[in-house]
């Protein structure tokens, strides 16, 4: 009688578990607006949620620690003429948010460590370059202030948002409604997925294809992709039958897949949520009330059911929070943010270890908030893996930090170095550059005290007939 051998893996009795009452956020109007994004974006300070707004698109951001009711009148995030489709959190700078709307435009803000009194409508800078709405967003893993969106007039655009500046646009590679957008791990190439039931992996530097497979999955319903640490791609989608499927493939190879898992018969799209430092996958269907999640290993089969965490609600959308948001102490491997119609519920995965000292197996080091390379250096070729920190005495985040925009001269009109460039600030001597923001500064702030004394000056002329017509 052959005995079955287990395979050996710390992953393999992770569990997860919703948190208490008390720790949720209540009495949040969630967007009821069709798209396939995941209306959350988490990171170690704030949560993000896209929210129901009259005239326009808003988001709420709520510190972490603000759990309970959220008062009706607590300040939204507000700017956008149409309904906001897609937030993503700055991956350097845990203080600035992106935001992508049906009004055509991204916006990038800047989002205070203290409580505003009233709604934020000033963005830091708005970014317009597309024709129709703009349904994704996804910062650049390794690079500073580099920003890629997509949209309905199927192109992808990547700015230098310290410059406002377009860096590329990717105009001409899909034929349809691109539906999902990754970068891998160093940020040197981008995965898509396209209503033309393509999969691509594109080279966004050369603007070209570097390998494409058609029909990953046979079904007509929208599909996903993320890429693994090692440069392997997850898709998600449907079968001929609608069955579900996670697939995993070795762009080298696109004829077959490396493994395809089988999953149930529904109509919600997968949203894949990938941890490479356990190189799990989490799977969160939209209108589902389950996340099913795997293991991804160098041993067949390759990809490793290893449980699901089911509640009672479905979810309207998820929020994942970065690995240096997580709680090491509890031996925390991932955290959820679930969208229900009313309030946001935070999901806790959590390795059972009997330890309470630091589990350094479980926490490798991981992706920190310093950016490996510049916006034009990225631009110019380079690349970087991103800088790693240790979570050995946990994360605590920095201050608030500034994201200064520096607009191009508009006077410069020297033609840009090659095609599908744009001449940034930043390549203009750093000097002369600086002498003119200072300039402009100096020139703006001497005209607002001059009309601060003005206004002192007619106050005080008021004042004395005041006092004039008493006596």
């Amino acid at each position: 009688m052959s005995r079955r051998v287990v395979r050996q893996s710390k992953f393999r009795h992770v569990f997860g578990q919703a948190a208490k009452a008390d720790q949720a956020y209540e009495d949040i109007r969630v967007s009821k607006v069709t798209w396939d994004s995941a209306f959350c974006a988490v990171n170690p300070k704030f949560l993000a949620i896209i929210v129901e707004a009259g005239g326009g698109g808003a988001f709420i951001v709520l510190p972490l620690a603000k759990t309970g009711r959220v008062d009706k009148n607590y300040p939204l995030v507000t700017g956008h003429t149409g309904p906001v489709l897609d937030i993503d959190w700055c991956p350097h700078n845990d203080n600035v948010i992106a935001s992508a709307s049906d009004d055509t435009t991204v916006m990038v803000w800047q989002i205070p460590d203290y409580t505003p009194v009233r709604n934020i409508t000033e963005p830091v800078i708005t970014l317009e370059g597309h024709s129709k709405r703009v349904g994704i967003l996804s910062w650049h893993p390794t690079a500073r202030n580099v920003l890629l969106s997509a949209g309905g007039d199927n192109v992808i655009i990547i700015w230098n948002v310290g410059t406002g500046e377009v860096l590329l646009s990717l105009d001409d590679i899909h034929p349809d409604v691109i539906h999902s957008v990754c970068w891998n791990s160093n940020g040197s190439l981008l995965a898509t997925t396209c209503k033309d039931k393509t999969l691509r992996i594109i080279d966004p530097r050369k603007s070209q294809v570097v390998a494409e497979r058609a029909r990953p999955h046979e079904g007509a319903r929208p599909l996903r992709a993320v890429f693994t640490a090692d440069g392997k791609l997850l898709s998600t989608g449907f079968s001929r039958m609608s069955e579900r499927q996670l697939a995993l493939w070795d762009p080298n190879n696109f004829e077959e897949p490396v493994a395809l898992q089988e999953m149930d018969t529904s109509n919600g799209v997968l949203l894949p949520f990938y941890d490479p430092d356990s190189s799990i996958v989490y799977l969160c269907g939209k209108g589902d009330s389950s996340i099913r999640y795997f293991e991804i290993t160098d041993e067949p089969p390759f990809v490793h059911y290893l449980n699901t965490f089911s509640s009672k609600e479905p979810q309207r959308g998820m929020g994942f929070m970065p690995k240096r948001g997580l709680d090491v102490s509890k031996c925390e491997i991932a955290r959820f943010y679930k969208l229900h119609e009313r309030k946001c519920e935070p999901i806790v995965m959590t390795v059972p270890r009997k330890s309470d000292l630091f589990q350094d197996d479980l926490y490798p080091d991981t992706p920190g908030p310093e950016p490996a390379l510049e916006a034009d250096e990225w631009l110019s070729g380079q690349d970087a893996e991103p800088v790693l920190i240790s979570l050995k005495e946990g994360y605590v985040p920095p201050k608030h930090r500034e994201l200064r925009i520096t607009k191009r001269n508009i006077l410069d009109v020297r033609p840009p170095a090659g095609p599908r460039r744009s001449q940034s600030a930043s390549e203009a001597p750093l000097s002369q550059h600086t002498l003119e923001t200072l300039l402009e500064e100096i020139k703006a702030l001497r005209e607002r005290v001059q009309a601060q004394e003005e206004r002192i000056t007619a106050l005080e002329n008021m004042l004395c007939e005041l006092v004039d017509g008493t006596d």
